[in-house]
């Protein structure tokens, strides 16, 4: 019962507030699409969390997008043992990549002064999320083997299904409970989109929108009566 309720209900009712509110805020207040310039706040702890944490993210949520979209072209690929280890081992390697930029981010959060006095319960809130997500990631790719093969022969099934309005619960249900976790924990993401800093990776592009953007205007506002200060970043 509790399968098909996680698994084949509560998809439903996450993504769609998860999608719609999303859409909402935009057309109501796109400007909060960006995240706080955090160079006003501390540099060096971050620059040794953002390069780890993007870089492994982006190609994890890009193997996994991959996985979804061409299941039978990925188990054709894990055919080869060879292929199989080194999509594994790659996995892998971004997996602890991605959990060294995460811990950078909560060590700067715990420990610098300014930055915790800018840190909402919401912020609180997406790092305990993404903890849960990179831990379980890596708990399904140490405990069970082949990672790759039941993304593509179980997830996607499920995710298609759920997409064609005819949720095949039995796809996961057998599956391990910290690979049930990994699941709904991506819901659980989307599900915060609108609310929290998970907007701002819709707000561009890709990474090369970085590069073109023209220079963006940063006023700093505070309560009580001070200069303001105004830069030019790009």
């Amino acid at each position: 019962m509790w399968d098909s309720i996680l698994f084949g209900f509560l998809p439903y009712v996450l993504l769609t507030v998860g999608i719609v509110g999303t859409i909402y805020r935009y057309m109501n207040n796109r400007f909060s699409w960006s995240s706080l310039s955090a160079q006003f706040l501390e540099n060096r702890i971050l620059f040794f969390g953002s390069f780890p944490w993007h870089f492994g993210i982006v190609l994890v949520l890009l193997a996994h997008i991959i996985i979804l979209l061409i299941p039978q072209t990925v188990l054709t690929w894990n055919t080869s043992p060879g292929r199989l280890y080194a999509l594994e081992i790659s996995g892998l390697t971004l997996g602890f990549l991605t959990l060294f930029g995460l811990v950078m981010f909560i060590y700067r959060r715990l420990t610098d002064s300014r930055v915790r006095a800018m840190t909402t319960s919401w912020d609180v809130l997406v790092l305990i999320v993404l903890a849960i997500q990179v831990v379980t990631g890596l708990g399904n790719a140490i405990l069970y083997k082949w990672g790759s093969n039941w993304l593509a022969g179980a997830a996607s099934p499920w995710v298609w299904s759920v997409i064609k309005f005819n949720p095949q619960v039995a796809y996961v249900a057998n599956l391990p409970l910290v690979t049930k976790i990994h699941i709904f924990n991506a819901m659980i993401i989307i599900l915060l989109i609108p609310f929290t800093r998970f907007v701002h990776f819709l707000a561009f592009v890709g990474p090369l929108k970085y590069m073109t953007r023209s220079y963006q205007l940063v006023r700093w506002y505070n309560r009580n009566p001070r200069t303001e200060a105004i830069r030019q970043y790009k």
